[in-house]
């Protein structure tokens, strides 16, 4: 009699993941957990990871996949080659959880653990938070900008966006152009923020980079001073130039001025002197 209740109600599963997101930092490796309960072997059932919603994919995208007894890469997504893995020890247990290596700024999403037997499946899934600390702001001389003093603050490596602000020597923020915005092939942030200076009594100017990361916040700071002699060095530029190119221009327009003045006044001269000789 058990036998025959065993075969018409086969044994049922579910599939556990964490209740919280899971937040790895950039290079580093991270462990997905997902588990069987009751804690029955998955050594022979189809173990598959996906992502969820990728912003480069319509659809759902392979992570890794276990089945008859063996990992499958046939199909798995580039970006997770030889960066995945399963305990194999540990899914007699039931534990089908995850050990992605090299983290990088693309792994940052919603995954699925969907474990699938003859008679049965479930899933479960995880969010993952990345975070990654990038480099400190450059700052750089653009030259000559619209009367003014062109700097360039640039960082990188970041996950997620930072933003940028530039300030003066009392913190007040400069007016700049738009945020530009770019990601590198591991998916990390690159920042970029423009502005224009004029001189001051200190010349003294920050590029302040804030990162916020869940409850915490990231700020750097990156102080740079222009030497006076640099900023008149540009301005003079300009002065001397309109200096020298206005009295050249009057100076032009008097000439030919003058030349054509002469022109005509020796036109007419001949003129005069021809009708005299028609007349004698």
């Amino acid at each position: 009699m058990c036998m025959v209740v065993l075969f018409f109600f086969p044994e049922k599963f579910e599939v556990l993941g964490p209740t919280r997101a899971i937040v790895a930092v950039a290079g580093d490796y991270i462990i997905l957990p997902c588990y069987i309960k009751p804690n029955i072997s998955a050594e022979d059932m189809r173990v598959d990871w996906f992502r969820v919603n990728h912003p480069d994919h319509q659809s759902n995208i392979r992570v890794h996949l276990y089945q008859y007894g063996r990992d499958k890469y046939h199909d798995q997504i580039r970006s997770y080659e030889g960066r995945t893995s399963l305990f194999k020890e540990e899914l007699k247990k039931g534990n089908t959880s995850l050990k992605l290596t090299r983290v990088q700024g693309t792994d940052n999403g919603l995954y699925k653990c969907l474990i699938q037997s003859k008679t049965h499946y479930d899933d479960a899934t995880i969010q993952v938070h990345i975070r990654a600390i990038g480099s400190k702001p450059e700052v750089s001389i653009e030259g000559q900008k619209e009367g003014g003093m062109g700097l360039l603050c640039v960082s990188k490596g970041w996950f997620p966006e930072p933003e940028l602000e530039w300030l003066d020597s009392e913190g007040v923020t400069l007016s700049a152009g738009p945020s530009e915005t770019d990601r590198d092939y591991k998916g990390f942030y690159i920042v970029k923020l423009k502005t224009i200076v004029k001189e001051t009594d200190t010349n003294h100017f920050t590029c302040r980079l804030r990162q916020r990361q869940l409850s915490e916040q990231i700020k750097m700071e990156t102080e740079f001073h222009i030497p006076s002699e640099l900023i008149l060095v540009h301005t003079d530029t300009w002065r001397v130039a309109f200096a020298v190119i206005v009295p050249l221009i009057i100076v032009l327009v008097v000439i030919l001025a003058f030349t054509i003045w002469r022109w005509n006044r020796l036109c007419n001269d001949y003129g005069n002197r021809k009708l005299i000789k028609e007349f004698i």
